[in-house]
């Protein structure tokens, strides 16, 4: 069973940036997570990372990804299935194998929150997505809904729009709650229609999505015919591995850290969109503050003994 000091659970910007200064630090680390870069590979475009005015989130997290590599960060495409404690170390358990650690840091990032609608799980993958980076291209010339009314809804609909000949929004809200530069932009765009006060209560279709169902009225029917759904809901914690070592949560099951990014059980650090830190600003560029912080702290903990 391999041995180290420090295992990163989680391949994001929080995951990579504290194996970035784990290496610095010489902490003898590896960083396990499903995929590369996490969700933050699906941002069309980031315009908020200091010293680069526009980049695609897919191009910065290759860029620390590689950054990470270069420096002798170990990063295992792979999913952690249990953490136990054994004496002064973790065992954890993957779906290939198995290791130790003294430290754990917790940066598995978010799970995209479900419609839990009728139609949502027989169509995902069939005009369901929650991937407009991923997905956007196939739906070229068609006409799309993106429920959702945050930030990651107005950047889906942009984004659309390079492909769809039409882009409902149907939030429920009565405003959407985007920032002043994606708003303007989302309604100057011809391409745009926003249904506000207004719910998807069911997704109709063949072999693939034809039609959503709405709570009520809009040109007089309550059906939209639209042959993609993109669901931009938000994202919530993941909760598995948090229960299996008892580690504190708030009432909304973010992760509880202190200022070093402690957690509540000894030796399980946490950083990323899954605490509640950084004010749950949930952005790139806070989750790599966090890991940076996270991995420092381990390196402290470890030269104090």
């Amino acid at each position: 069973m391999d041995s180290y000091n420090l295992v990163i659970i989680g391949a994001g910007p929080a995951g990579l940036a504290a194996s970035i200064y784990a290496s610095r630090y010489k902490v003898a680390h590896i960083v396990i997570g499903k995929e590369p870069g996490g969700q933050a590979n699906e941002a069309h475009q980031i315009e908020n990372w200091p010293g680069t005015l526009s980049i695609s989130g897919y191009d910065l997290l290759k860029k620390m990804r590689e950054h990470a590599e270069k420096l002798g960060g170990k990063i295992q495409m792979d999913s952690v299935s249990n953490i136990s404690k054994a004496g002064d170390e973790f065992q954890i358990t993957t779906h290939t194998g198995h290791c130790q650690a003294k430290y754990i840091i917790l940066a598995f990032g978010m799970e995209y929150r479900k419609l839990e609608i009728p139609g949502e799980a027989e169509f995902k993958g069939k005009g369901i997505s929650y991937c407009p980076t991923c997905d956007a291209a196939f739906f070229k010339d068609k006409t799309v809904a993106v429920v959702g009314g945050g930030n990651s809804a107005g950047s889906a609909a942009l984004l659309l729009t390079e492909y769809a000949s039409h882009v409902f929004i149907i939030y429920r809200g009565e405003k959407l709650k985007v920032d002043p530069i994606t708003l303007e932009k989302l309604e100057k765009s011809e391409k745009i229609e926003i249904i506000f006060q207004t719910n998807v209560k069911e997704i109709l279709g063949g072999k693939s999505v034809e039609q959503i169902k709405l709570d009520k009225l809009f040109g007089g029917s309550d059906a939209l015919d639209v042959q993609g759904v993109f669901i931009e809901i938000g994202s919530e914690p993941g909760v598995e591995l948090v229960k299996q070592l008892g580690v504190e949560t708030d009432e909304q099951g973010f992760i509880k850290v202190n200022s070093d990014q402690s957690t509540s059980i000894p030796g399980v650090l946490a950083a990323g969109d899954a605490t509640n830190g950084s004010n749950k600003m949930r952005q790139i560029l806070t989750a790599a503050a966090e890991g940076a912080v996270a991995a420092s702290s381990v390196y402290k903990k470890l030269q104090t003994g």
